[in-house]
């Protein structure tokens, strides 16, 4: 995994946040972007925590290398 794409999930943590907070996007929620590429389940607060531990273990594994 590069740098453009930790940004990138590091960006649809972001926007997540953001959804549940009551914001609203144009096209396919940000919701519906990282369960389908993910496969994460449940509402939105919990998939917003499976999404940010895998994001979190993804960056600790990029500062091992």
């Amino acid at each position: 995994m590069n740098n453009i794409d930790l940004y990138r999930l590091c960006t649809l943590k972001s926007a997540l946040k953001l959804e549940i907070l009551g914001m609203k996007r144009r096209g396919q929620s940000v919701y519906s972007i990282i369960k389908n590429e993910f496969g994460l389940k449940g509402n939105k607060q919990r998939v917003f925590e499976q999404f940010s531990a895998k994001v979190e273990a993804l960056k600790i594994m990029k500062e091992l290398q």
